[in-house]
């Protein structure tokens, strides 16, 4: 196994250096009523729960119907924040019904802006984390979910990918805007089936644009499982968020585009993705 250190620093940089040059002002222009609300939304709809691995417990949130289908969802770079909490709510009132779970990674820290949230993805025990989404794929399975899937956004979803490769009772992957580095894990070594999103003006080079789906899409290739590969023009990095507070800080990260109709198609292709799979 890699050490923590060199796969979190290889699989962190390019992405934290990218995204540091977009986001320089975005510590200074944040709202204050923006940080007090990123604590409390959406918390009501979620059942905190404990997992353990090896020798740790980590909390996690789950949301859906009890024996539904499971999924994973995993946090962006900030942690796990209101826009990693709507999407997980979305995912369970998707049709027939999912059962959403997020592991927190962060162990209870939560950037409110891009140098707190460098600094957490910088510090992630990589390893460590597929250790934790494994251990939550197993709960799931543990407790009514007889299929579960791992999806995830940014470094979310760079690690959901890694999973296709990593964590053998995944049954099906969705990843958005983000791909592993290569001493975490080899796409073309994925046993589970892989569909991914990205933005055409994803400009996180060498994590997230088009350039990285496009490699991304070859080793898929090479490993003979089912995928997809999306790119929607017009369209940056995190563009699912589109929540008043989620796109109140993209602005503030520079990323202005607002398309709804991508949104929609981009939802529309996970649901049928993982109805596919986890039927």
């Amino acid at each position: 196994m890699l050490s923590a250190a060199v796969v979190s620093s290889s699989s962190s940089r390019i992405f934290s250096s990218s995204i540091g040059k977009t986001c320089s002002l975005y510590r200074s222009s944040i709202p204050s009523f923006f940080r007090l609300s990123v604590r409390s939304m959406a918390d009501s709809a979620f059942k905190k729960i404990q997992i353990q691995r090896d020798d740790t417990t980590f909390d996690a949130y789950v949301v859906g119907k009890d024996d539904a289908p499971g999924i994973v969802v995993i946090q962006e770079w900030w942690g796990v924040d209101f826009e990693i909490k709507n999407h997980a709510i979305k995912i369970s009132q998707l049709e027939p019904g999912f059962k959403a779970l997020i592991p927190d990674l962060y162990r209870g820290k939560v950037g409110l802006d891009t140098a707190e949230a460098q600094h957490l993805m910088d510090g992630l025990d990589w390893p460590g984390a597929i250790k934790d989404i494994r251990a939550s794929v197993n709960w799931l399975k543990s407790n009514g979910s007889k299929k579960v899937g791992v999806t995830g956004m940014c470094m979310g979803g760079a690690l959901a990918i890694a999973s296709s490769v990593l964590v053998p009772e995944v049954d099906a992957v969705v990843g958005f805007y983000g791909t592993p580095s290569s001493e975490l894990a080899d796409p073309a070594q994925a046993k589970a089936p892989v569909q991914a999103h990205f933005g055409e003006l994803d400009n996180f080079v060498g994590f997230s644009d088009v350039t990285a789906a496009k490699n991304l899409e070859e080793k898929l290739k090479a490993s003979g499982v089912a995928h997809e590969v999306h790119i929607y023009p017009g369209n940056g990095h995190a563009f699912l968020n589109r929540s008043p507070e989620g796109v109140s800080r993209r602005k503030s990260m520079g990323l202005s585009d607002e398309d709804e109709a991508a949104v929609e198609l981009a939802w529309s292709r996970f649901n049928s993705w993982m109805k596919q799979y986890l039927a």
